[in-house]
């Protein structure tokens, strides 16, 4: 072993090395570069473990290296070419050129003066840093309290697999005083005031027919039509309105490994709503911490109203509706995509590829790419208002303190006589102690990530399959019971999508279109992404085949 022994004591030697040394190279004597210039990996080896030298190893397979870093190339940099030669022109709904004081925009956290309008230095300052993307001048943003602005610098990350998060198109929001928003206003009203009574109950309860009663005459109302107690709240997807309001991916026990976890929640108690003083909801918008907190129910429930799905998704991580569908999916042995080339193989099974473990890959790698996109729209195209800085305008124009363009079907609707005899005011009562989030209102993020990852889910199974023994939660969330009725996963993950963004709407933090143009923007993203993904697959098959969320059925 003496040879081997004094080779591997002159390599050590010349691995001690600092970085840029150099040596002169001698005879018997081995400096870094010669070392690793010179030498196979196999010869290190030998080497450095006293083990006979081989022969460098030789890779098999259909493509010789060469042809292997073509044929990546091709696959990376084809819709990189498209996108530059074509890039997209974003518009938007106009309001804040519109109105001076940008009651049109979101400016949580900024400065307002007691009618809760944004110090103008200060929108301007955020503006200037939204454009010029310098950490200095986002240091240099006056804020008016504690909260800091959510991740705009986010906006500006690339997304280098599926487009570019600057390649997405988006609908125009609502424009603040048009009867659209106006109407979506409404509905958050209602739904808020709707926060405890249970899906089970909407047949029967006062409070869903005066709603029912009042979205129904509201002109631009974007809900399903005709508007009832079967189909107040819902979405606007395939399946939404089939079944019981909740999907069954969020009822169903969740398979995880050894354990299964049943979806019982910490969910809030009834009535546990805030910001309907005037003053503290002044000092959520300057950016100050809430004065008071959520109460939470003691006993564990599976979701039964408007306020449980309201609760899951204020502590959710962010792609964990999606995950948990995923593994339910394996559960309950669903059948594949029809599309799916291991349906035809005979000896071999899929995994890294087709299988579990790709599809649990697809739910996350799309929620990446799905939130820098929905950022990119929401900082630096729309920065729509929120609901709760909107509803400021409403308590002022009702109570004669400010006067506004808000649209007169709004004014005139009796959800603001129900609101304010409940709780004096005319704001929003929100389900979270902070209110929103400190980022724009559209897109909705919870939208576009599910968007995102049911799109992928929709691609893997079969959407077709039922299924089996479906649930309902009780009226009192405190069991499951038997659903009698046929339900399908292409069905059931739609109204997935729509109950999370649903959800951020019942909260007070977000509008309809918020969440369903989330839901498309996550869709279009996640469509990019399998389709470059496609391409990478070997194994021969038609492509990916799901419904959209327009209920277009297409093979990526």
């Amino acid at each position: 072993m003496k040879n081997s022994d004094e080779e591997s004591s002159k390599a050590e030697h010349s691995l001690e090395k600092a970085d840029g040394e150099h040596t002169t190279d001698q005879p018997g004597r081995l400096n870094r570069r010669s070392f690793l210039g010179g030498v196979t990996a196999a010869t290190v080896a030998a080497g450095f473990l006293g083990l006979p030298t081989i022969a460098e190893a030789k890779e098999i397979g259909p493509e010789n290296p060469v042809q292997r870093r073509e044929d990546e190339w091709v696959r990376r940099n084809g819709d990189a070419v498209a996108e530059k030669l074509l890039p997209p022109k974003h518009p938007t709904n106009g309001d804040e050129d519109r109105y001076f004081n940008k009651i049109g925009n979101f400016s949580k956290g900024l400065p307002h003066d007691v009618l809760g309008e944004v110090e103008l230095s200060a929108y301007t300052g955020l503006i200037t840093a939204l454009t010029s993307g310098a950490a200095s001048d986002f240091e240099a943003i006056q804020l008016g309290g504690v909260v800091k602005l959510s991740n705009p610098q986010s906006s500006y990350a690339y997304c280098l697999e599926g487009s570019d998060s600057h390649v997405g198109v988006t609908a125009l929001p609502p424009a603040y005083a048009g009867n659209e928003q106006g109407s979506e206003m409404a509905e958050n009203y209602w739904m808020a005031l709707a926060r405890d009574v249970a899906f089970a109950n909407y047949d029967s309860d006062p409070t869903i027919a005066a709603a029912v009663a009042d979205l129904s005459t509201f002109p631009n109302y974007q809900g399903p039509q005709p508007v009832t107690p079967d189909t107040i709240f819902r979405g606007f997807t395939p399946g939404d309105l089939i079944g019981p309001y909740v999907s069954q991916f969020l009822a169903l026990p969740i398979p995880y490994g050894a354990m299964t976890v049943p979806q019982q929640i910490t969910t809030n108690v009834a009535g546990d709503d805030h910001m309907t003083s005037y003053l503290g909801w002044l000092n959520i918008q300057n950016g100050g911490a809430p004065t008071d907190h959520n109460v939470f129910d003691s006993t564990p429930r599976y979701m039964r109203d408007l306020r449980d799905i309201a609760a899951f998704v204020h502590k959710d991580f962010s792609y964990e509706a999606g995950l948990n569908a995923a593994l339910i999916l394996g559960g309950m042995a669903a059948t594949l995509d029809p599309n799916n080339p291991y349906l035809s193989y005979t000896k071999t099974a899929a995994f890294g590829t087709f299988g579990a473990p790709d599809v649990l890959d697809m739910v996350g790698r799309v929620s990446a790419a799905a939130l820098r996109c929905v950022y990119f729209q929401k900082w630096l195209v729309h920065r729509r208002v929120r609901p709760e800085e909107y509803a400021g305008n409403v308590q002022n124009q009702m109570t004669g303190q400010g006067s506004y363009p808000l649209p007169a079907r709004l004014l005139s609707s009796p959800v603001l006589t129900a609101i304010f005899d409940k709780y004096g005011t005319y704001l929003l009562p929100m389900a979270y102690a902070e209110g929103c989030p400190a980022h724009p209102s559209f897109p909705q993020g919870h939208g576009t990530l599910i968007g995102a990852t049911v799109t992928v889910l929709k691609a893997f199974y079969n959407e077709t399959f039922e299924i089996p023994n479906p649930v309902v939660a009780s009226s009192d969330g405190l069991s499951l019971e038997p659903y009698n009725g046929s339900l399908t996963i292409g069905n059931e993950l739609n109204k997935l999508a729509a109950n999370i963004a649903r959800a951020r709407d019942a909260s007070g933090v977000h509008w309809r279109s918020d969440g369903m143009n989330g839901l498309l923007l996550g869709e279009a993203a996640a469509i990019k992404i399998l389709k470059d993904l496609k391409a990478n697959y070997w194994e021969q098959f038609a492509g990916f085949q799901l419904t959209k969320f327009n209920g277009r059925t297409i093979v990526i």
